[in-house]
């Protein structure tokens, strides 16, 4: 009730925990904290907070125009929300090494399991788009030092994601890699892989902790988790999943009200109002004050 029973620090072993077993761990993303509650709810057993995610739904595109407080607030309402560890996308870090350092603690504040960190410059587009632009080397991993340095809890999981493939080729993708697990990365998120023997490549070079990216329509393969678990991935991450079924059914909904006058056929298709009661968690309110939940559902609902 009101917010999650575990602590941030307690999630974050957990995250730890679960990555050194070795088996794949799903991650969808969230799109709210009611969505979270949904992923949690469904049994996974980490959540993903998307930065597409959260400047889409400012009505904004993807490229770096939210801000960190803005994200670390964000990221707050939703760890607020349940008990699973959540990954945050933080960009390339809003700025400077010294603003990546900053945003470090503030998604530590903000309850936060760990974080990735990319390679691109300012200002950054989708990972799966062509003409991005990648920083030096040697920026990168001044911007990953500082976010070490900055951390507070060695538990914060500070991932550092490349977008080298489709800018400089694989090979350099996977030097990066390693220059950023070198300077204290403590898992890799090699963005927009074209396919199974990419993925294997970097499996076999890399040491720690990899994550793939299954986005919707993208230059990756959306590979099953018994393929990724195959080639030793430790994170499925599907970041804007939960956003493109919720939008595209919003829309289908909006069309069938202006075309029909009644939401009527709608009905099928929606989260009933007991459904959402559930979730929100009611009777647990009713149990700390019964002047909370003091009415009974019609039927159906």
């Amino acid at each position: 009730m009101l917010h999650t029973r575990t602590t941030p620090a307690e999630r974050r072993r957990a995250l730890r925990e679960r990555l050194a077993t070795g088996r794949l761990l799903p991650m969808p993303g969230a799109l709210n904290p009611l969505s979270a509650r949904l992923i949690q709810d469904t049994g996974f057993e980490a959540a993903y907070l998307s930065g597409a995610v959260l400047a889409a739904d400012l009505g904004l595109p993807d490229i770096g125009l939210t801000t960190s407080t803005e994200i670390a607030a964000r990221a707050q309402q939703t760890t607020r929300a349940i008990d699973l560890p959540v990954l945050i996308d933080a960009d390339t870090g809003f700025g400077e090494p010294m603003n990546a350092a900053r945003t470090v603690q503030l998604m530590e504040d903000a309850g936060l399991a760990g974080l990735h960190l990319e390679d691109q410059v300012n200002p950054k587009r989708c990972g799966h788009l062509d003409g991005k632009t990648v920083t030096s080397r040697e920026e990168m991993v001044r911007r990953i030092k500082g976010a070490v340095d900055a951390r507070r809890d060695p538990d914060f999981l500070l991932m550092a994601r490349t977008d080298a493939r489709s800018v400089e080729g694989l090979d350099a993708a996977v030097d990066r890699a390693k220059a950023y697990v070198d300077a204290g990365a403590d898992a890799i998120f090699p963005e927009a892989l074209a396919g199974e023997a990419e993925f294997e490549a970097f499996r076999k070079a890399v040491d720690v902790p990899l994550l793939a990216n299954l986005t919707e329509f993208g230059k990756t393969p959306l590979l099953d988790t018994r393929t990724l678990e195959n080639l030793g991935y430790n994170i499925a991450l599907y970041p804007v999943t939960l956003l493109r079924l919720a939008m595209g059914a919003v829309e289908d909904g909006l069309r069938t009200l202006a075309t029909e006058g009644t939401q009527e056929s709608l009905l099928p298709r929606m989260q009933t109002r007991s459904r959402l009661y559930e979730l929100l968690g009611y009777g647990d309110y009713a149990a700390f004050d019964s002047t909370v939940h003091d009415f009974t559902l019609p039927p159906g609902t």
